[in-house]
């Protein structure tokens, strides 16, 4: 039944399989699935066009479409690199760590062989810097991993 039904549809094999690979990438979203889906559906548009034509056999088609889903996908990821590099309003987005530099806390903890706590909102940072007791008022002068570096306030 499925190959009476795949047989009946043609050409529209392809473009029913690029839409079902969209509909995926939108349910598991993963950017991968784009390129590909793009890449059957245009083997679907050539198939329209070719399908009467004699060499047209489904050994074509199948390399047309693994070619177009390389074609797809290269392009597809130089694409998002080059938005990688654009700016933004937001640079420190999805950057925790780096947007606390310059704030000021009381230590939690105190700085004991180069390790300590702050309180910053809600979140206890582990952080590093000269020995001081707790209590002492610092500024996180800078992020490395999830550990922030922190300098005692001149009073």
């Amino acid at each position: 039944m499925l190959i009476s039904i795949l047989t009946e549809l043609g050409p529209w094999n392809w473009v029913l399989l690029g839409f079902v690979l969209l509909a995926l990438e939108i349910l598991i979203p993963g950017v991968f699935l784009l390129w590909i889906g793009i890449a059957a559906i245009l083997t679907g548009a050539l198939s329209l066009q070719l399908w009467s034509m004699a060499f047209w056999s489904w050994q074509i088609q199948v390399l047309v479409f693994l070619a177009l889903s390389l074609a797809s996908a290269y392009s597809g990821k130089r694409l998002m690199d080059a938005r990688r590099g654009e700016e933004t309003d937001q640079p420190l987005l999805n950057q925790r760590a780096k947007q606390l530099v310059g704030r000021t806390a009381a230590l939690e903890e105190p700085i004991t062989e180069g390790r300590g706590r702050i309180r910053l909102g809600d979140t206890l940072w582990r952080v590093s810097g000269p020995d001081l007791p707790a209590g002492t008022r610092v500024r996180v002068v800078a992020a490395k991993g999830g550990e922030l570096q922190v300098e005692a306030i001149q009073a």
